[in-house]
């Protein structure tokens, strides 16, 4: 393949994709905006799918590394009434589909796997322009450019590769998650601990708001408060004071179980607000020659356990895809396309016909044929 790969977007989606083409023998460069590797946490535990994620860390031929940082008994689920009574409690058996890892950790994982050099740190986008034909000009924050053959969105929300193909924006559904996190649980936040169990717990009062955690490595706990509520009612809240704020996210769980509770007021960590945004279900394009999108850049949906699974399948199936017609960029862009749009838009489909206001029973139906879904 004569064309060289510019990715924009050093996300699980993008690195996927630059591993995979790797291993078929392809060069690529990844743009990120970030400073460095270590520039910012990244996040909590994901599950990755047996039938999408994990095809993709087979792929770009990761599996046994995978293996390695695979957090064991994390797959165990438990959903509670907000009195703390337990609903359901389902161990991990070692039989599920969607072992739990770090963030961090997979992205490790990948980042390793590359040459040395393959990702430019500290490259912030600022645009993007066509030059005719199937050539892009990436134009980033300290003035530099880069022309291309072949442009990868894999950017993210916020996309500045998107609206060379659309123009479609993100939306906020309405909801936001707080943050919170709680170090050393077992010894310093015990009934907390206890409430959560050894993996992924889920709170919830019919109709109101919701409170998810999972327990991390090292006796961490990760806590999603979720809250329907308008951007407006979070730019009341301030942040910088993180007692205040934390005091006033628990009085919207006013009357809860204090071991659940706990993981708002004790937080050992500033909390942090991550509102929710969307781009319309199926959302899609136009073959544009030179160029595609990836992961949530393409198809940005509410967080629902696929999101990250998503990025990774469309990176290595891309990659795939380019590998197999190397002589026909455009060949390969479209076949990709072809499957990723239908995928992509059965996945928001089902999102969006999921309750707004769900159920217990709803909750413990979810939880109970999770890993039948695989």
């Amino acid at each position: 393949m004569t064309a060289h790969v510019t990715i924009i977007g050093a996300g699980l989606g993008g690195l996927t994709l630059a591993g995979v083409l790797h291993v078929h023998g392809i060069t690529a460069t990844v743009y990120e905006a970030e400073a460095s590797p270590t520039a910012r946490t990244q996040g909590g535990m994901l599950d990755i799918h047996d039938y999408n994620g994990q095809l993709a860390v087979q792929a770009a031929g990761l599996m046994d590394e995978f293996r390695g940082i695979i957090l064991e008994g994390r797959q165990a689920m438990r959903a509670l009434d907000r009195e703390g009574n337990v609903l359901l409690d389902q161990p991990d058996d070692g039989t599920g589909g969607r072992p739990e890892v770090q963030r961090g950790e997979l992205r490790r994982i990948l980042l390793d796997s590359l040459p040395d050099g393959t990702v430019r740190w500290g490259h912030k986008v600022s645009g993007v322009r066509g030059l005719g034909g199937d050539r892009h000009e990436v134009t980033f924050a300290d003035g530099g450019t880069v022309v291309t053959d072949l442009l990868v969105g894999a950017d993210g929300a916020w996309s500045r590769v998107r609206p060379l193909l659309s123009d479609a924006a993100p939306e906020y559904t309405g909801m936001s998650f707080v943050e919170t996190y709680l170090f050393d649980a077992d010894t310093r936040h015990a009934a907390a601990a206890k409430a959560v169990g050894g993996g992924s717990m889920f709170a919830i009062e019919p109709g109101r708001s919701q409170i998810a955690a999972h327990r991390e490595s090292g006796g961490t706990l990760h806590t999603y408060v979720m809250l329907t509520k308008p951007l407006d009612w979070f730019a009341g809240i301030d942040f910088t004071d993180s007692a205040a704020a934390t005091t006033r996210i628990a009085q919207e769980f006013d009357g809860w179980a204090p071991e659940l509770t706990a993981l708002i007021t004790d937080s050992d960590t500033a909390p942090v607000v991550r509102p929710h945004y969307t781009l319309p279900v199926g959302h899609r394009w136009d073959r544009v020659p030179g160029v595609t999108l990836l992961g949530d850049a393409a198809h940005l949906i509410p967080p629902n356990g696929e999101g990250a699974n998503l990025a990774m399948l469309d990176g290595a199936e891309l990659g795939e895809a380019l590998a197999a017609h190397p002589d026909d960029v455009e060949a390969a862009l479209a076949a990709y396309e072809q499957v990723m749009f239908p995928r992509s838009a059965a996945v928001g489909e089902a999102e969006a016909d999921a309750p707004d206001n769900p159920t217990i029973e709803d909750v413990i139906s979810f939880f109970a044929g999770a890993d039948q879904t695989a």
